[in-house]
């Protein structure tokens, strides 16, 4: 279910002038929406930002993906590929989990992954929950996020448990 950037403006309100550049379209797809060539891609991004730059040694593929409640949800690079992504996973008790939050190099520090969490906002009913890496706590919470337990290690590195309860 794609959003065009005027329905996104309505949707997520106001944002600071220069901050989202270069975004068309935010895409929203179960698994099997996916063709191929875009499943390539995200993975792809997922395993250059977190195995290659994050020095992560961890099974990517975790057998979430394709879960029937499991949406990916992004932005198109301007010259193809994925420039910014997360995975919303379903839980057992009804709630969500932001999870796999990744943006790539080049498209880093535009506001990206904002915008697709401000649209899981927007489209997602109910508690929403992720495990944010320590260095982004502070960014987490301008979002709604409060921590919910102590720091824990998550392959290596530092993470912590986040909320956002819905209101």
């Amino acid at each position: 279910m794609p959003v065009t950037v005027g329905q996104a403006g309505r949707a997520f309100g106001a944002h600071r002038a220069g901050t989202v550049t270069s975004v068309t379209t935010i895409h929203d797809h179960r698994f099997t929406e996916l063709d191929t060539s875009t499943l390539y891609s995200i993975m792809q991004l997922r395993a250059v930002v977190f195995v290659v730059e994050q020095d992560i040694v961890y099974a990517d593929a975790d057998g979430r993906d394709s879960e029937d409640g499991t949406r990916h949800v992004f932005i198109d690079g301007p010259a193809g590929g994925i420039a910014a992504y997360l995975r919303l996973l379903t839980e057992a008790d009804g709630s969500h989990r932001i999870g796999r939050v990744v943006t790539d190099q080049a498209h880093r520090g535009r506001g990206l992954a904002g915008k697709l969490i401000e649209h899981v906002h927007m489209s997602t009913p109910g508690r929403i929950t992720l495990h944010a890496q320590v260095h982004l706590e502070a960014w987490y919470r301008s979002l709604g996020y409060e921590r919910t337990g102590p720091d824990f290690d998550d392959e290596g590195l530092p993470h912590v448990p986040m909320e956002r309860l819905p209101g």
